[in-house]
C-alpha cells in the first residue's frame, strides 16, 4: 500500500470500509490507483466539478441519453476511471477468453452432437425445458465454426477483491458504445490524465469486430463478404450503438424492410438495384428475425432468413440459438462444461449458485429466502429479481408460491457485495459500486478481449443494481500495459500489442464513416449516429441483460 496522502477532493472517499478498489480500509492508497489519485486531486475539487459537469453536457448535446422515470438525461459518466493492472487483466482476458471457447463448443455439440448430454455432464431436461433452444437450427454448423462472435461476460468480485462471473451474454451483448465515447470523452476532457500513463487503447474494437464478421462469412461470399449491422430501428433502447458500431466498422445499418430474400440468398435493396448480403450482425431479438419460423407478426424480422442461413448462403452473427447459453442455469454448468471440452479448470469461478429444480436445494433456499438473491432463468434487464434482505414479507410469501411451482424456472445466489470506486456525486467522491462487462471478439483463429470494457456503477449510496434503470452510471475503464510505469511487474501480462492511448490522437479513424467509397447508395438508409438520437433505456430490452446483485 501507498501511504495516505489527504486531499480535499477525496476525503469522503475514505469510508474505511472493506472491497474499495482505490483505498485500502485503513485508508491507504492501492498502488494501482497512485498516478490517477494524484492527477485528479492535483486539479482541486472545482477544477475536477466543472469538467466533469462538461463530459455530461458532451453526451447530451451529442445524444447520449437515455430516459429515466419518464425523463430524457444525459447518459451518466464518472470521470473518475476504474483502474485494472496488467496482471490483474491477464487473468481476466484468460478467463473470459476461456468462457468463450467453452460456450462456443457447447453450442455446436447441443446443435449437433449432443456428446455433453451423452456423457452425463449436463442433464438432458437443461435442453428440453429451455425456451431458448431453436430446433430449426438444429444440426446447423456455420462456415468457420463460430456461433458467439461478440460477447459479454458480466463480472464481479468477490470478497477476497477477485472476478467471478455472475453472467454471460451471447446473444446480442450491448454496451460497447459506451467503452468507445467514455474513452473518447475522457481523453478530450482530462488529456492530462494520460500523459506518461501506460493505458491500453479501446479504438481497436470497431475493425477486430468487422475482421471477425468478415472471417465467418460463407464459402459463397465474393473476395470482400458484405457486412451489415441489423437493427429493430431508431426507436430501439440500443440505436445509438447500433449506429455507431456501423459507422465505426464502415458497413451499412439496415432495418428488415431493407432486406429481401431471393432463391434462399440475402440481398440489400439500393439505388444501383440488389446487393447480396454475406454476413448479418443482428441486434434484433431471435424471436423476431423471421417470420417463417418464429413470430409471424414480427415486423422486425426478414422472411426466409432462417432458410437462407441454413442454405448455407448467410451468416447471422451471433448464431440463432445462442440464447441457450445464456439461460441462467446453463451458468450454473459452465464450469463443468470447461472442464469437459477445455480439460482445463476454470480460470474465472462463477457465484454460488442453488439450482432450485434439485429438491434438496429448493427446501434449502426456501427456508434461507430472507438471505439470498432469486433471480428467473430468463430475467433481463434486472426483471424479477428479488433481493431477499430487502425485500417486504408479502414479496417473499408470493415468491414461495412462485418458486414451488416452477423451480426450474429460477436459481438464487448469495448477496454479493460489489466493490466500489469512489465516484463524484454531489458531495464530492463517494464510495460507490461497480461491476464490469469485458467484451470478446471471436474470429474463429483467436478469441480477443477488448482492454478494459464497461464498468458500470451504481450511482445512488447503497445501491447494488447498476442498471441504468435503476439511475446507474458508466466509468471509462483503464487497463495498464505490462512493463510500463504503473503497471504490475511480475511479467505475467504480455507486452501490449495495441498500443498506448494518445490524448493527442484524434484517431479520426475510429469514429469517422470510411463508407464514401461504396459505389452504390442505399434505397432506405437509416439516419447514422447524430446528435438527435437517443438511447431511450438500454436496461429494458433483451440485449442488456445484466441482473447485478
Amino acid at each position: 500500500m501507498v501511504g495516505m496522502s489527504d486531499t480535499s477532493l477525496f476525503r469522503s472517499a475514505r469510508t474505511g470500509a472493506d472491497g474499495d478498489e482505490m483505498f485500502a480500509a485503513d485508508g491507504t492508497l492501492h498502488p494501482t490507483y497512485r498516478a490517477l489519485h494524484d492527477a485528479l486531486a492535483g486539479l482541486g475539487p472545482e477544477e475536477f466539478r466543472s469538467r466533469s459537469e462538461s463530459l455530461a453536457r458532451s453526451y447530451l448535446d451529442q445524444g447520449v441519453t437515455f430516459d429515466y422515470a419518464g425523463e430524457e438525461r444525459p447518459f451518466p459518466i464518472d470521470a473518475i476511471p476504474r483502474v485494472i493492472d496488467a496482471d490483474e487483466w491477464a487473468r481476466v482476458s484468460s478467463g473470459v477468453s476461456q468462457r468463450v471457447r467453452a460456450l462456443e463448443a457447447f453450442l455446436d455439440d447441443l446443435y449437433c452432437d449432443r456428446s455433453a448430454i451423452a456423457d452425463g455432464v449436463i442433464p438432458e431436461e437443461l435442453v428440453t425445458s429451455s425456451t431458448y433452444v431453436v430446433d430449426a437450427v438444429r444440426g446447423y454448423r456455420p462456415a468457420n465454426g463460430v456461433r458467439i462472435h461478440v460477447s459479454g461476460i458480466d463480472l464481479v468480485r468477490d470478497g477476497d477483491g477477485g472476478f467471478r462471473v455472475l453472467e454471460d451474454n451471447v446473444r446480442t451483448p450491448s454496451g460497447v458504445s459506451y467503452v468507445l465515447s467514455n474513452r473518447r470523452a475522457m481523453a478530450q476532457g482530462f488529456p492530462e490524465l494520460f500523459a506518461d500513463r501506460p493505458v491500453r487503447r479501446v479504438g481497436e474494437y470497431p475493425g477486430r469486430l468487422l475482421a471477425a464478421l468478415q472471417a465467418a462469412a460463407p464459402d459463397t461470399a465474393g473476395e470482400e463478404a458484405t457486412v451489415v449491422v441489423l437493427t429493430p430501428g431508431r426507436y430501439n433502447s440500443a440505436y445509438f450503438e447500433h449506429s455507431l458500431v456501423a459507422r465505426t466498422m464502415g458497413v451499412d445499418l439496415v432495418e428488415a424492410s431493407d432486406l429481401v430474400e431471393r432463391g434462399d440468398r440475402i440481398y440489400m435493396r439500393t439505388t444501383a438495384g440488389l446487393r447480396r448480403v454475406d454476413v448479418i450482425y443482428k441486434r434484433t431479438d431471435d424471436d423476431f428475425l423471421d417470420p417463417e419460423v418464429f413470430r409471424p407478426d414480427s415486423m422486425l424480422g426478414v422472411p426466409g432468413l432462417v432458410r437462407s442461413v441454413l442454405a448455407g448462403n448467410v451468416v447471422v452473427a451471433n448464431a440463432i440459438g445462442n440464447g441457450i447459453a445464456d439461460d441462467k442455469l446453463t451458468y450454473t454448468y459452465v464450469p463443468d462444461l470447461i472442464r469437459y471440452y477445455l480439460s482445463e479448470e476454470p480460470i474465472l469461478p462463477n457465484v454460488d449458485t442453488w439450482r432450485l429444480e434439485e429438491p434438496d436445494s429448493l427446501v434449502e433456499v426456501l427456508d434461507r429466502l430472507e438471505e439470498l438473491v432469486v433471480k428467473p432463468v430468463d430475467g433481463s434487464g434486472g426483471k424479477g429479481i428479488v433481493i431477499g434482505p430487502t425485500a417486504a414479507r408479502e414479496e417473499l410469501d408470493a415468491l414461495r408460491k412462485r418458486l414451488r411451482a416452477d423451480p426450474r424456472g429460477w436459481i438464487a445466489q448469495p448477496v454479493v457485495q460489489l466493490s466500489t470506486i469512489p465516484t463524484l456525486v454531489e458531495e464530492g467522491p463517494e464510495p460507490r459500486h461497480v461491476d464490469l462487462r469485458p467484451f470478446a471478439l471471436n474470429s474463429g483463429d483467436d478469441v480477443w478481449v477488448l482492454p478494459g470494457g464497461l464498468t458500470r456503477v451504481a450511482l445512488p449510496r447503497g445501491e447494488m443494481i447498476v442498471n441504468s434503470s435503476r439511475g446507474g452510471g458508466s466509468k471509462d475503464t483503464w487497463v495498464l500495459a505490462a512493463g510500463r510505469p504503473g503497471a504490475a511487474a511480475s511479467g505475467l501480462a504480455d507486452q501490449d500489442e495495441e498500443g498506448i492511448e494518445d490524448p493527442t490522437d484524434d484517431k479520426r479513424d475510429q469514429f469517422d464513416d470510411p463508407r464514401e467509397e461504396h459505389g452504390e447508395e442505399r434505397e432506405v438508409e437509416p439516419d447514422p449516429v447524430t446528435s438527435a438520437i437517443p438511447i431511450i433505456e438500454a436496461d429494458d430490452e433483451e440485449e442488456d441483460r445484466h441482473d447485478a446483485q
